[in-house]
């Protein structure tokens, strides 16, 4: 039997985030008895850290909770830990000496963009290199194009979606480059999904003889509550009933609760902020509403879809693989004008919406895990 591919895998952390999700799933699924996996993440915290696999070693850096906030005495902790992890970055070789013990790996991968520069440090020339980009990071300011041109170093480039793959492509300076970057869906796991659906919860908010939209995700500004509230309003006012369920927190949480207040709309929006299992919520509201600025790829739509729950969506990266191009929900001009008359046809044309129901119903739908795990493993394979 071939010897077993050694393969190391970074990561921040485990805390409640798509791409730790995505990591997980797929550690869940590799086959133990084909490759030996060290993990390595710089800070010992998170949900998740109880459901990597045994079989998985788990090296870090740093023990103790993420801090969020700038609270004095915290400041030295946060201080340290930069220190400490920009040592590694520094002399990487003490990493893989006293953290790794020498180990020697044949691939290695950054499971987030962020990590691209520990993994390019990385003292071991001859190991092949991956790096998965999460997010759309064209949108993102630090990612310059001089730091784009960086990525090109790695053996292959895991995207996202298929417009982050042309965006790769059109920076690529050869074929090489071009054939570097490979498209690859996040994995979601049908079954998981739909078992914790079906759990009991006792606080949903609304009955339901009234439209319900519901939306999943944590209160930022690139989520584009503020903009939802107003469409919301907007429709109200034209007499076009509808309740709509805000699930998340995050630092804009305060802002948009206080926006709602004066917009009069207590009774028809709820902010039930962050919930470890959204899905029964999901499960019995009748549409899913995205109102992102941007986004990498929205996991939350592909289960939405398992749920057999219509969407409108604005349209964002990884929105036109999720809906295949609008068979499988409605994708609106990434504005307020959008967001409007994409719920407007919702709440005004039952057929159209029954329309998207069939079609869920009927799709294969190309994220499930077996799929996606298959083709990681078949990356890796031909390195």
């Amino acid at each position: 039997m071939a010897a077993k591919k050694k393969i190391l895998i970074r990561i921040g952390s485990l805390r409640h985030g798509g791409a730790e999700k995505v990591l997980i799933n797929f550690l869940k699924n590799l086959p133990e008895d084909k490759y030996e996996v060290d993990l390595l993440i710089n800070l010992y915290t998170g949900m998740y850290i109880q459901e990597v696999p045994s079989w998985v070693k788990l090296h870090y850096l740093l023990k103790g909770e993420m801090i969020t906030t700038n609270k004095p005495h915290e400041i030295p902790v946060k201080a340290f830990r930069v220190l400490y992890q920009k040592m590694f970055l520094w002399f990487p070789s003490l990493l893989y000496k006293f953290v790794l013990n020498n180990k020697k790996y044949d691939v290695e991968i950054g499971a987030i963009h962020g990590m691209y520069r520990e993994l390019l440090s990385s003292p071991q020339k001859d190991s092949k290199k991956i790096i998965w980009i999460q997010n759309d990071i064209f949108n993102l300011k630090e990612y310059t194009p001089d730091i784009i041109r960086q990525f090109f170093q790695f053996d292959r480039i895991l995207v996202i979606s298929n417009k982050l793959k042309e965006e790769m492509q059109k920076a690529a300076k050869n074929d090489r480059e071009k054939q570097a970057v490979v498209k690859i869906f996040n994995p979601i796991d049908k079954q998981d999904t739909l078992k914790k659906a079906n759990t009991t919860i006792d606080d949903y908010p609304f009955s339901n003889d009234i439209p319900t939209f519901i939306t999943i995700g944590t209160v930022y500004p690139q989520k584009g509550y503020d903009r939802l509230l107003d469409v919301h309003k907007k429709l109200i006012n034209e007499g076009l009933k509808h309740q709509i369920i805000i699930i998340g927190d995050g630092f804009e949480f305060e802002k948009t609760q206080s926006q709602l207040n004066e917009l009069g709309l207590q009774e028809s929006v709820k902010m039930l902020g962050f919930r470890s299992n959204p899905y029964p919520y999901l499960k019995k509201a009748d549409f899913y509403v995205m109102s992102s600025r941007h986004e990498g790829f929205p996991t939350i739509i592909a289960e939405a879809l398992i749920l057999n729950k219509p969407v409108v969506s604005t349209d964002v990266s990884g929105i036109k693989d999720l809906l295949q191009d609008g068979k499988l929900g409605l994708i609106m001009p990434n504005s307020e004008d959008g967001i409007y008359e994409g719920m407007k046809k919702f709440l005004t044309d039952r057929e159209f919406v029954s329309r998207y129901e069939n079609e869920i119903k009927t799709a294969d739908l190309p994220f499930v895990l077996e799929k996606s795990v298959a083709q990681l493993q078949e990356i890796i394979d031909e390195l």
